[in-house]
């Protein structure tokens, strides 16, 4: 089989061939040729007129060439060169609109030129599969990192279900408007990743909501501390490369900063999504995903947990069209093609609204549960043991991040965690009691509560519960954080009927708050945990939300806020 593929949903016009023998999974005789002209914005970032213009004159040339490349292995092959593909597959979307309108042109002209069917695939889900595909993993969660994204996609009934992603900007997006503030030329990534590496650690704020994240901010902060510095520099006649003022911020401190705290963030939601689904096998995409320390962070925190870790070479990380192509073959293989009235480009392309035709049944994490009881259970931050009925919490130390951050997050967790759990049991909601804390140890013994997690004995009447608890935390002006259903108990033995029936753990990520904005993040989170481990995740969402609406004394506040959150998500 050989499929063309089209690539130019921002900066990159690029074409890619790939053939194989077998597009269900990765061989020695899989072949890809990349031709790639890429977007070179003279200052700031990308330009999306400038990029159009720029797609209109090489996506012609870049096709051609990989055209080429298809004669000539036709010809060795013995097949002919002029019947040298058997697909066109094209990015359909997510990016640029006046870019993919002009891919999806020259797909529709190529296909109809060689009279064979047109595929459009989803760029996000491309990113993620050419791992997949390249490793040899059977179901992996992947982070993608990428200029326009950050999210995690594990794959269930069907769909690849976002487990958690940024709230406000894509994480090379938000690098490059901090490079842009610096007047660096596009792209910002590489260049912090060289100033990084000849700084020292800079405190900046750390974000993380469940497995949601945002890195506004965290960029307005760095923002802050260069101009501070630069400010002190020029106070003392220094150029902006030299060392700062002690009342000013180096440059490359600032980026050692945003690198540490940055991907901190992406690693620890990545490890918390392995958590969530117990999945044991990551796959990292997206150009953002070429920097050294992402890369070491993820496979040192897969290493720390026991799980693998893949990360594809560079040329496949990048924006690219064999990625295209070789997802392209999968789905062509599978049937699923475009008629041509049919291939319109959708900007807004969500991964979560694609078919997966080329997949069986298998979900993400499969297979991986059923430990025993009082087995030690690795969680996303801290291993939990069993000692008769009560449970040790250590938030051990996480190596992949800076040891300054790593310490302040694990006593300010251990913290929270009980002066919340201890607060929510006080209004009302079922909570373990906290028999002893050592927060320096980072070491909570909690009584031991419930069978079992709520992602194992999933039930309307539970959701329910976990409706009505976070409505109570909430009036009382508190959130929980992280409410997946991992961090839901429930007790379903018949002789703990007359016990509350449905507790809520792990109150490390929450604070205080009155703010209906943070109320609604909470059922955010929720309704990603459901649709990463449910199979019915609409009807239990559903319920746990009505229940929220009936307890709550400012749900139609909260309600509104979610909308806008779920609004955010990027290309929705």
């Amino acid at each position: 089989m050989r499929v063309l593929g089209i690539e130019g949903t921002a900066w990159a016009a690029s074409a890619a061939i790939f053939e194989t023998r077998d597009p269900t999974s990765a061989s020695d005789a899989d072949h890809v040729f990349i031709e790639t002209d890429a977007y070179q914005p003279e200052s700031g970032g990308i330009h999306p007129r400038e990029a159009a213009e720029h797609m209109g004159e090489a996506i012609p040339q870049v096709v051609e060439t990989a055209l080429d490349h298809a004669r000539e292995q036709a010809g060795a092959a013995g097949a002919g060169a002029d019947a040298p593909l058997d697909a066109v597959a094209f990015s359909r979307g997510p990016g640029l609109g006046p870019c993919l309108r002009i891919v999806g042109t020259a797909a529709r002209a190529v296909a109809q030129r060689f009279d064979v069917p047109l595929v459009g695939v989803n760029h996000m889900v491309a990113h993620l599969e050419v791992g997949r595909h390249q490793s040899g993993f059977a179901s992996p969660v992947c982070l993608n990192a990428s200029g326009a994204n950050a999210h995690l996609l594990g794959y269930r009934n069907g769909r690849y279900r976002v487990l958690g992603e940024t709230m406000d900007t894509g994480v090379g997006n938000a690098i490059d408007k901090f490079t842009r503030h610096l007047d660096w030329s596009h792209p910002g990534g590489p260049k912090v990743e060289q100033h990084a590496k000849k700084g020292e650690y800079h405190p900046l704020p750390y974000v993380v909501k469940g497995m949601d994240f945002s890195f506004s901010g965290i960029m307005s902060a760095a923002k802050q501390a260069v101009d501070d510095g630069v400010s002190a520099s020029n106070a003392s006649g220094g150029s902006s490369d030299a060392p700062r003022s002690s009342d000013g911020v180096p440059v490359e401190d600032v980026c050692r900063g945003l690198e540490e705290t940055i991907f901190a963030m992406l690693t620890e939601v990545s490890e918390r999504a392995l958590s969530l689904t117990d999945a044991d096998e990551l796959v990292l995409g997206g150009g953002v995903g070429q920097n050294a320390r992402l890369q070491g962070m993820l496979r040192e925190m897969c290493e720390q947990r026991g799980a693998e870790f893949y990360a594809p070479e560079n040329r496949f990380l990048r924006d690219n069209a064999g990625m295209i192509a070789m997802l392209g073959a999968k789905m062509y293989a599978a049937g699923d093609t475009l008629a041509v009235e049919d291939s319109g480009i959708d900007a807004d392309f969500r991964p979560d609204e694609v078919a997966v035709t080329w997949r069986g049944d298998e979900t993400v994490g499969a297979g991986h549960r059923g430990a025993p009881a009082d087995a030690a259970v690795q969680g996303a931050e801290a291993t939990v043991s069993f000692e008769g009925n009560t449970v040790v919490k250590d938030r051990v130390p996480r190596t992949y991040r800076h040891p300054r951050l790593d310490e302040r997050l694990r006593v300010e967790r251990t913290r929270q965690e009980v002066r919340l759990t201890a607060d929510a049991r006080r209004h009302g909601v079922p909570t373990p009691l906290v028999k002893d804390v050592d927060p320096q140890q980072a070491r909570i013994v909690f009584q031991r509560v419930g069978d079992c997690d709520l992602r194992e004995a999933l039930t309307a009447d539970r959701v329910r519960d976990v409706g009505r608890h976070l409505a109570r935390i909430h009036d009382a002006g508190f959130v929980h954080g992280d409410p997946t259903t991992r961090n839901v108990r429930v007790a379903t033995r018949t002789e703990t009927v007359d016990r509350p029936r449905t507790f809520l753990i792990d109150f490390g990520l929450g604070y205080y708050t009155r703010e209906a904005e943070d109320h609604a993040m909470d059922l955010h989170v929720l309704s990603q945990s459901l649709a990463g481990t449910a199979d019915d995740d609409a009807a239990l969402v559903a319920a746990a939300e009505d229940a929220y609406r009936e307890a709550s004394d400012h749900a139609d506040d909260v309600f509104r806020s979610l909308a806008d959150i779920e609004g955010r998500g990027r290309y929705q």
